[in-house]
């Protein structure tokens, strides 16, 4: 009997199948969640790196200026897979909850508990607020342009100042051994990292200084207009990542 086959509907699993199945489901979006953080913590380890990590690096001239800048490229990457297709407004917030997690632990648990490091010395910034502003811009604009001009000027603006009540305690001045520093500073000569001697220099010393001490709003503005560039270019790239392609078969 030849002919064409038969379009039997799809039968859905029952039972002992229905539960593998939704237990592999589980175990795949576990998998990747954890993919996910990892693959974000690394890449801003390898490119803020020393700037957001120790406490006496937190400075007024280059941590406003690259920890939002590199922190803007995996929120626009998943905004760009999430709200076009999903209508989803929380790819922001998403990528800056799943870095938190990460750093986290690794701070909590591999520098505080294995390396003795005060946790005050290694305590991450937070990015929460500038993610639901650049969130809420994408979802109340709808716009790619929108979100890029006003979401990543508002995400690298908000940065410090959403941070200052967390890390202003330890730029207070004090007075050790004769000479004037902050604690933050007391935190890096009392606790000596490996490496390069970085911990012996001035972490601000550059010509900001020059522009009458005002090295904050020079470097959050020009983190503001970097990051409007940023955002459309990792758009762009989340967009690629996620498109289908097939090859016609010859």
């Amino acid at each position: 009997m030849t002919g064409k086959p038969l379009d039997l509907p799809a039968q859905p699993y029952t039972g002992e199948k229905a539960r593998l199945t939704r237990a592999y489901d589980y175990l795949i979006l576990v998998l990747a969640l954890f993919l996910f953080i990892g693959s974000f913590h690394l890449h801003v380890a390898l490119t803020v790196g020393d700037w957001d990590f120790w406490q006496d690096w937190k400075d007024r001239q280059w941590w406003p200026l690259i920890t939002s800048l590199m922190m803007i490229t995996f929120p626009a990457a998943v905004q760009a897979v999430l709200w076009p297709n999903f209508r989803l407004p929380l790819g922001a917030t998403l990528c800056i909850s799943c870095l938190l997690i990460g750093t986290w632990i690794t701070r909590f648990f591999a520098y505080h508990m294995w390396n003795y490091f005060p946790i005050n010395e290694v305590l991450p910034a937070t990015m929460l607020p500038s993610a639901l502003v650049l969130d809420a811009v994408l979802m109340l604009s709808n716009s790619l342009t929108v979100t890029s001009i006003f979401g990543g000027m508002a995400f690298a603006l908000l940065f410090y100042p959403t941070n200052w009540p967390i890390f202003g305690m330890f730029h207070v001045p004090l007075e050790y051994g004769g000479a004037q520093l902050t604690v933050a500073d007391l935190f890096g000569f009392q606790y000596i990292r490996a490496g390069t001697p970085e911990y012996l220099r001035l972490i601000e010393r550059g010509t900001l200084r020059t522009y009458g001490q005002y090295a904050t709003p020079l470097s959050a503005f020009c983190s503001a207009l970097l990051c409007t560039l940023m955002y459309p270019l990792w758009w762009y790239l989340g967009t690629l990542f996620a498109t289908t392609k097939y090859i016609k078969k010859i």
